[in-house]
């Protein structure tokens, strides 16, 4: 039987993925000669290469360092301490610890590389996972940071006032995903520490306690409880930020310590649990669904002066917000409505609400090149959002687990919460759903994520896709006037907010005074729902 040193170090030890294009060698020379020979880390080079360019990588490299240097084939088994170059004109994953390789066909991101390997490190290693982008230009491996970061790994990006070519880190820090910006010899600091940190790794002891005292801290000093995440989900993203300090890995009780002392990294931990995991069209055969049969049914089926109603749960950056206002403004002229629609997102993160606010976007991918001609506006690198689309979507702070809900609601979609949620918190979000629904109204759920007992509330449309109708309640109407709510503390919640308003209407925005003085002047599309909006809006201007 082989010991545990050895088994560990076959299939338990970090992978660094660097990222670079144009001034990449001499940065990735820099960054490989201030790096130990023993690190017990594996390293795979994402270098962008000419298809029919001949490499010279792997001789210019192996001079540079005394780790092993080899061009990667298929079906290579990575070890520590060795180097993996990308071949030129190839698309590379890791599975399983293998590296594949297929051919970049014409038409696919070729120059998107980085993505591809980083899309399949957060599968394959989770925490594990370290992501170095440099020097280059374009926004290659942007797109999959946030997998990285929601796996509990590390994103490490080099200083865009250093690097001869800043387009690379300045797009991965505009993710938001960056746990670290440094200068190359900082960068390499950074890997030796964390390097050093796993192998000081020890058993986690009193872990339950542990995260029963940070949860604590967590709530008394900051904004946030994060008490009802899975545990799972939070030790990770709490290992994640001790890999990244001179701390043993697993070393909760002296993390503990750190935080009771230092209010920065208090906040720094709460940023990163945040989830923020999205892109344009995610799951393309959900869209395809809905632009099909879910939507246009929807819009034959409205009536009244009111619009379509949606609200999208755990919003991050947007990207899920606006896709759904290009479709449902796309079906409503297809279809020559009169019906507007309303899209209301929200997300607890004041930084990626801040992003989508802005609606700028350095990878657009999924989004068609029709769709990008009428919905955006290109800006620099990247792409802008059309005002009249701005306009649709009005974003929100909120708490789903404790604000009370937007309700009087067509859609709902909900695709990246849940399945971070322990099962007493998802129950709770489905009770929260199913009165902020109108009777019919459609649930829309990621394809990672199962509810609780959707039976009693929702009736399924599409298992693959997890999209549900939305079951009518005892006394509801089906016009989508007012529900009473379907929980307690729901109807206390909305109760208290409603008895402090006039039902007297203000006659210069229809609605009730009270709701009138929180919902800014400012023009459609440049603000966001106050907290509570929505109860006063669904009781009373409704009403």
């Amino acid at each position: 039987m082989p010991d545990s040193s050895s088994e560990r170090a076959r299939n338990d030890f970090p992978v660094v993925a660097i990222g670079a294009s144009a001034g990449g060698l001499e940065a990735c020379q820099r960054l490989l000669a201030a790096i130990p020979e023993k690190t017990g880390m594996a390293f795979i080079l994402i270098q962008h290469l000419y298809p029919d360019h001949v490499s010279m990588m792997t001789e210019l490299l192996s001079g540079r360092t005394r780790m092993t240097v080899a061009q990667a084939v298929e079906g290579m088994r990575i070890a520590p301490d060795h180097l993996y170059l990308i071949p030129p004109g190839m698309l590379m994953s890791l599975i399983d610890g293998v590296l594949h390789l297929e051919p970049a066909r014409a038409g696919q991101a070729l120059r998107l590389p980085f993505d591809h390997l980083l899309r399949s490190m957060a599968v394959d290693l989770g925490g594990r996972a370290v992501a170095v982008v440099l020097t280059g230009t374009g926004a290659d491996g942007s797109g999959a940071l946030a997998a990285i970061r929601t796996g509990g790994g590390a994103v490490l990006v080099h200083d865009p006032d250093e690097a001869a070519f800043d387009g690379m880190p300045r797009a991965a820090l505009a993710t938001g995903q960056a746990t670290r910006t440094e200068t190359l010899a900082g960068l390499a600091q950074a890997l030796i520490d964390h390097a050093d940190a796993w192998r000081m790794a020890k058993p986690a002891e009193n872990v339950p306690g542990a995260l029963t005292e940070i949860l604590a801290l967590l709530r008394r000093n900051t904004k946030h409880d994060f008490s009802l995440y899975k545990t799972g989900t939070m030790q990770r993203r709490i290992e994640q930020r001790i890999g990244l300090l001179p701390l043993g890995r697993g070393d909760l009780s002296g993390y503990l310590n750190l935080l009771k002392s230092d209010s920065g990294e208090l906040e720094r931990l709460s940023q990163s649990l945040f989830i923020n995991v999205t892109g344009f069209f995610r799951d393309a055969e959900v869209f395809a669904l809905l632009e099909a049969d879910a939507i246009p049914a929807m819009i034959h089926s409205h009536t009244g002066p009111l619009p379509i109603r949606i609200w999208v749960v755990g919003c991050s950056t947007g990207q899920e917000a606006y896709s759904l206002a290009m479709v449902f403004s796309e079906a409503i002229d297809k279809a020559k409505a009169a019906c507007k629609v309303q899209i209301f997102a929200s997300d607890v993160d004041t930084n990626a609400l801040a992003a989508a606010r802005e609606g700028y976007y350095l990878d657009t991918t999924g989004v068609s090149k029709a769709r990008l001609s009428r919905h955006f506006v290109a800006e620099g690198p990247g792409f802008r959002v059309k005002p009249e689309l701005r306009a649709v979507v009005t974003f929100a702070q909120q708490n789903v687990l404790s604000d009370p809900p937007f309700a009087g609601l067509d859609f709902l979609s909900c695709r990246n919460v849940m399945i971070y949620l322990a099962p007493e918190a998802q129950e709770k979000l489905l009770e929260s759903f199913h009165f902020a629904l109108v009777p019919g109204g459609l649930l829309l759920l990621g394809s990672a994520e199962t509810g609780g007992a959707m039976g009693r509330r929702f009736l399924s449309v599409s298992g693959p896709a997890r999209l549900y109708r939305n079951q009518v309640r005892r006394g509801a109407k089906a016009n989508g006037s007012p529900l009473p709510p379907a929980a307690p503390e729901l109807a206390e919640t909305a109760g208290a907010l409603v008895a402090g308003a006039s039902k007297q209407a203000d006659r210069r925005t229809g609605m009730p005074p009270v709701a009138a003085a929180l919902w800014p002047a400012a023009p459609p599309g440049s603000w966001s729902a106050p907290i509570g909006w929505s109860s006063l809006n669904v009781n009373a201007w409704l009403a």
